[in-house]
């Protein structure tokens, strides 16, 4: 494929998917050491149902109706875990799995009974994203990136989440000794005065708007594997924490870049005549290079945060 092809056809794309599951993947990280990764999974269905009502209210799909849309629901999805917990008396993970399946659903069905033709929202979208169709039609080549009205022609989402990862990366940097600390020794972190509850709020509401921003262009499949797989991959590789965030980082992106192309290419090759979801090849490469990690890595006996701080 020439420059004049790759870049209109599939520049954007590949930036979005690879920018969407490192935003996951940093996150992720955290939530994996201390096994809270399931957490990752709930936000993804929680935000359905909630971006659906936000595009009821607006009409629109856009990026602060969405954002406020599944913070309202992760609300409700508190209010009713713990509602469950206490009436029902049964263990946290159990009321949490009835109610984000339920939310999900209910988004679900609210999408089937919507008129989304107006916008690219519904059932298949919310599972796989649009991530193909975010084309770059105002570019002609390398040249394009230089060309400011060329430039202005830049599929919303790119932008979108470009800063999000921006914003998660920064929430990384920033917080990085008390979010190291915390997650390793939570009593240690309380002691020399860390908010320990506000930092695992933080670390959630950062995780959320991840998902938020990636879930538009790349739908619930994609977000759901970042959050878990490429951390998850990398805590077999090494026992410290700064090369854990670097390997995570490597397979979110090598994910995301092998899924698209193999996406696209890899039932031509097979003597195939269409190609299949870029999302769920994406998310199958993920698990793809777990497999591998948990195969072949050097620590893979290794279950917990007990990484080296």
């Amino acid at each position: 494929m020439s420059g004049e092809e790759f870049v209109p056809l599939s520049l954007t794309p590949l930036l979005i998917g690879t920018f969407a599951a490192i935003a996951c993947a940093l996150p992720g990280n955290f939530l994996v050491l201390r096994k809270q990764a399931l957490i990752g999974d709930a936000i993804s269905h929680v935000v359905l149902p909630g971006i659906v009502v936000a595009f009821l209210v607006t009409g629109t799909i856009s990026t602060w109706p969405m954002m406020l849309g599944a913070a309202g629901a992760a609300v409700v999805a508190v209010v009713l875990i713990e509602a469950i917990r206490r009436l029902g008396q049964i263990e946290p993970g159990a009321a949490m799995g009835v109610v984000f399946t339920t939310m999900f659903a209910a988004g679900v069905l609210l999408l089937e009974q919507t008129d989304t033709s107006t916008v690219h929202l519904d059932v298949e979208h919310a599972l796989y994203g649009n991530l193909e169709s975010l084309i770059w039609l105002d570019a002609t080549g390398w040249s394009s990136l230089l060309d400011i009205e060329a430039l202005a022609g830049l599929p919303p989402e790119l932008p979108r989440i470009a800063l999000t990862l921006v914003g998660v990366t920064l929430f990384t940097w920033l917080f990085w000794r008390p979010l190291k600390i915390s997650t390793f020794d939570e009593g240690f972190a309380r002691t020399i005065g860390i908010r320990t509850g506000v930092l695992g709020m933080a670390l959630v509401i950062t995780a959320a708007i991840a998902a938020v921003a990636a879930f538009d262009a790349v739908g619930s499949i994609i977000v759901i594997a970042m959050f878990i797989c490429p951390p998850a991959a990398a805590r077999m590789l090494t026992n410290r924490l700064e090369t854990q965030i670097a390997w995570s980082v490597l397979f979110a992106t090598a994910s995301a870049v092998s899924g698209y192309v193999l996406a696209g290419y890899g039932p031509l090759w097979l003597g195939g005549a269409d190609a299949v979801s870029a999302a769920g090849m994406i998310a199958t490469m993920s698990g793809l290079i777990l497999a591998a990690a948990a195969t072949f890595g050097p620590c893979r006996a290794r279950i917990g945060a007990h990484t080296s701080a």
